[in-house]
C-alpha cells in the first residue's frame, strides 16, 4: 500500500500529543503501511512553522482548506477547537481523506449528526473516521474491557465515573477559549465528562439511556487575555496567558454532576469538574457486579484493583493488577514487564488502530457514530440541568442518513 501521508489541522497542546503519535508509532509497532507526517495547519504563520519544527513535520501551512484539496494527502487530523470540527471533518470527508478528530466530536448533536452522516456516507467509499477517545487505548482499560466482558463482576448493578481537575480554581485565571461556549461548545461537561462518559460505554458495553444531573459555573467572569488562541488545538493551551484589559462571561460550566441509567437497568454516577482542588487529572472509574469489581484509576495508569467476590471470605479484598506483560494489549510492542508506560503511549496505540483499520478496511472505534452517541448523552445532561434535573431520556440512535 502506497504511504499514508498526514495533515493535522491545529497545532496547541493536543497537537504535540497526537504529533508524539505520529512520530513513535511507525517505529515501535509494525503498521500494516508507512506513514508521514505531511503539514501542520494553523492561523499563525510563524507560530504554526515552529510547531512543525519541533515536532516533526515536514511543511506547515495557514490554509486548511488547500491542505484538504492536495492529492497527496491521506489523513486529516483534527485537534482544533470544538466550534470547526464539523466543517473542517466534513469537508475532509468529501474530499476522500480519512480523517481523526478530537473529543468530543462537536459542540452540537446538529453537528455531530452532520459528521456522523458524511462518514457514513465516505464509508461507502472505503474512508474511514475515528473519535480521539484516547483513554480507550491506555492498556489497563481495554484489559478492564476484556475482563468485563468475559464475566469477571459478573450482573453490574453500579458504575461510578469521575473526571477532576483543578486548573480554574484560580479566579484570576485568564478566559480561555475553552471557556467560551461559541468555542468549546460546554465545559466540563464536553471537555473531560465526554471522556467519562465514554469510558463507562466502551468498558460495560452499555449505552447511557437516561440521565439526571446539574451543571454549574463557579467563577462567573475571568480576566480577558491579551489574543486569541486562533487553531490552538484541543488541548490545555492558552490556560496560563497573561491576562489583558478588562473581564469577560464564562458561558459554560465548570461542575458537571450527574446519575445516568444503563441499557441493562444498573445506575452510573458521574462527575465532571474543573474545581477539585488538587486534582490535576484524575479519570476513574468503578464497576461493582455481583461477582466482583473493577477500578481503575489514570493516576496509576498501569494497574487495575479487582475485587473477587467469590474468594473465599479470608482472602477477599482488593487486590493490584499490573498491566505491564505482554499478554496485555499493546504492551508486548514497548518495554519489560513493571517498565510502565504514559499518558503520550495512548496516542501511538491511537495511530496503530487507525492504520490497521484503513489497510484492513475495518471500522476503527470509536467511530462517529460512537461520537455522536456520547453527544446525545451530554445534550441530555444540558437539558436536564436546565428542567430542575429532572430524569432526561437519551434522543435515541436513529439510523444516519447520508
Amino acid at each position: 500500500m502506497k504511504k499514508l501521508r498526514v495533515a493535522m489541522i491545529g497545532y496547541g497542546f493536543m497537537g504535540a500529543a497526537h504529533s508524539q503519535g505520529w512520530r513513535t508509532a511507525p517505529r515501535v509497532f509494525d503498521l500494516p503501511a508507512e506513514t508521514g507526517m505531511a503539514v501542520i495547519v494553523g492561523r499563525d504563520a510563524s507560530a504554526v512553522a515552529k510547531a512543525a519544527a519541533k515536532w516533526g513535520w515536514d511543511e506547515s501551512a495557514t490554509d486548511w482548506r488547500e491542505v484538504i484539496a492536495r492529492d497527496d494527502i491521506d489523513i486529516v487530523d483534527i485537534v482544533t477547537p470544538g466550534d470547526s470540527h464539523a466543517e473542517i471533518a466534513i469537508a475532509a470527508l468529501d474530499a476522500g481523506k480519512h480523517v481523526l478528530c478530537e473529543k468530543p466530536l462537536a459542540n452540537t448533536v446538529e453537528e455531530a449528526e452532520a459528521m456522523a452522516a458524511a462518514a457514513e456516507r465516505a464509508a461507502e467509499k472505503g474512508v474511514k473516521a475515528m473519535v480521539g477517545f484516547t483513554y480507550r487505548r491506555v492498556p489497563a482499560v481495554t484489559f478492564l474491557r476484556q475482563l468485563i466482558a468475559e464475566g469477571v463482576v459478573g450482573r453490574i448493578a453500579h458504575v461510578r465515573a469521575s473526571y477532576r481537575q483543578d486548573w480554574l480554581v484560580d479566579p484570576d485565571m485568564p478566559l480561555a477559549w475553552r471557556l467560551q461556549k461559541e468555542h468549546a461548545g460546554s465545559g466540563a461537561l464536553g471537555d473531560i465528562g465526554a471522556h467519562a462518559i465514554d469510558l463507562v460505554e466502551f468498558v460495560t458495553g452499555m449505552d447511557v439511556e437516561r440521565v439526571s444531573g446539574v451543571l454549574d459555573t463557579i467563577v462567573k467572569q475571568r480576566p480577558l487575555q491579551d489574543s486569541g488562541t486562533g487553531l490552538s488545538g484541543s488541548g490545555l493551551s492558552g490556560l496560563s496567558g497573561k491576562a489583558g484589559a478588562g473581564y469577560g462571561q464564562v458561558t459554560v460550566d465548570d461542575i458537571a454532576i450527574f446519575t445516568g441509567r444503563l441499557a441493562s437497568g444498573a445506575l452510573a454516577s458521574f462527575e465532571a469538574t474543573r474545581f477539585a482542588t488538587g486534582r490535576k487529572n484524575a479519570l476513574s472509574i468503578e464497576v461493582s457486579g455481583d461477582k466482583g469489581a473493577l477500578a481503575f484509576d489514570l493516576e496509576d495508569l498501569n494497574s487495575v484493583q479487582f475485587y473477587d467476590r467469590t474468594a473465599p471470605a479470608d482472602l477477599q479484598g482488593f487486590r493490584k493488577i499490573l498491566v505491564t506483560e505482554p499478554v496485555h494489549p499493546y504492551v508486548s510492542a514497548w518495554w519489560p514487564a513493571g517498565h510502565m508506560l504514559g499518558y503520550e503511549h495512548g496516542f501511538s496505540h491511537q495511530v496503530k488502530d487507525l492504520v490497521e483499520g484503513i489497510v484492513r478496511n475495518t471500522d476503527p472505534h470509536p467511530t462517529f457514530a460512537d461520537g455522536l452517541r456520547v453527544q446525545r448523552v451530554l445534550e441530555a445532561v444540558e437539558r436536564s440541568s436546565d428542567n430542575d434535573s429532572v430524569w432526561t431520556r437519551v434522543s435515541a440512535d436513529v439510523p444516519v442518513k447520508a
